[in-house]
């Protein structure tokens, strides 16, 4: 290939009239955003151990009041991007939050879409837009963009659980923001999950036109993992997965965020497709280790890892496990360029 001209090969005067007058040469720059063959990603694997984060997250609670922060959380930041950064990759934001018996976050919406896996604790709730969603272990509990939203906490013990939200495309956009708002009066009724999603293929009889555009935002685990458990039995050798989707219309849960859980018999490995997308693994249960672009890492049970797009992967379980992969498939899909490549 020709060797493209560098800024270096240009007369300095040259170089300080472009200055001037506020362009710049796009010869020197291109294989740095359109690079031959794949993209060469900032993101690097990332590894959160739970066992190491549970004791922060426990300190911030005795060191910062809820109202001092708003959202309690730990920012779980890229390895490729340093600490500090508001990314776990380029497209998805991860957070550990806690919520202490009897605290409430106070009420707001804002343009990210957020979801929530609840990695520890019972008695915990969120309320969207007036319904009150428990939150139980493996739960994934959605807050979609422009709905608003807070959390409470009726229980005894600490509540933990992973943020995941598109912030880094908002941000990028310069559209993120929020508002507040009083804490809101739940409905007097059990959220969707529990009345008119109560079976897959089921859905409540009336115009399609009459449905919300979220109409269940909370998936039970307890759910979640009997389908797994099913599809495992009587799947034949594929890897048993599911995706989370809108029951109304069988589309991804989110436009620009999708959520896939798995589970991995003990002793069983799986080496996915090269994917385009990004992708954020959080363990529900269980032991083993994710090799992603030859960075061996060993988890366990709550533990969060991250791989960059068209990582190299491969699982093995030590013991029967269960993950959920959050990505940003349906963003790369509605954009037209979502890609498997086979190994």
């Amino acid at each position: 290939m020709t060797q493209l001209g560098t800024l270096e090969d240009l007369p300095q005067d040259y170089r300080e009239a472009m200055t001037a007058a506020g362009v710049a040469p796009l010869w020197p720059m291109m294989r740095n955003v359109l690079p031959h063959g794949q993209p060469k990603p900032i993101t690097q694997p990332g590894y959160w151990a739970y066992d190491a984060l549970r004791p922060l997250l426990l300190r911030a609670g005795e060191l910062t009041p809820v109202e001092k922060a708003e959202r309690r959380v730990l920012v779980l930041s890229d390895p490729g991007r340093g600490a500090g950064a508001m990314q776990a990759t380029a497209s998805l934001y991860l957070g550990m939050q806690l919520l202490l018996p009897g605290e409430t976050a106070p009420a707001h919406k804002h343009t990210p879409s957020a979801v929530r896996i609840v990695v520890e604790g019972a008695g915990g709730y969120t309320v969207v837009d007036g319904e009150k969603l428990p939150m139980e272990e493996g739960d994934l509990v959605m807050t979609p963009g422009g709905d608003w939203h807070d959390h409470g906490h009726d229980g005894e013990a600490p509540v933990v659980w992973l943020d995941v939200l598109d912030l880094p495309l908002f941000y990028y956009l310069e559209g993120s923001y929020a508002i507040e708002g009083p804490l809101q009066a739940a409905r007097n009724r059990p959220d969707a999950a529990q009345v008119e999603y109560q079976s897959a293929g089921l859905v409540p009889s009336r115009s399609r036109q009459q449905a919300r555009r979220y109409p269940m935002v909370r998936f039970p685990w307890q759910r979640t993992e009997a389908a797994l458990r099913a599809l495992a039995e009587y799947g034949g050798d594929a890897l048993a997965e599911v995706d989370y989707v809108n029951p109304e219309t069988g589309e991804d849960v989110l436009p620009t965020m999708g959520f896939t859980a798995m589970i991995l018999a003990a002793g069983q490995g799986e080496s996915p497709p090269q994917r385009s997308s990004s992708a954020a693994f959080h363990v529900i249960k269980g032991r083993g280790r994710s090799t992603i672009d030859g960075k061996v890492i060993d988890w366990g049970p709550k533990d969060t890892f991250t791989a960059a797009p068209f990582a190299t992967i491969d699982h093995h379980a030590d013991d029967e496990s269960f993950l959920v992969r959050a990505h940003d498939r349906p963003l790369q899909m509605k954009l037209g360029y979502y890609e498997e490549r086979i190994r």
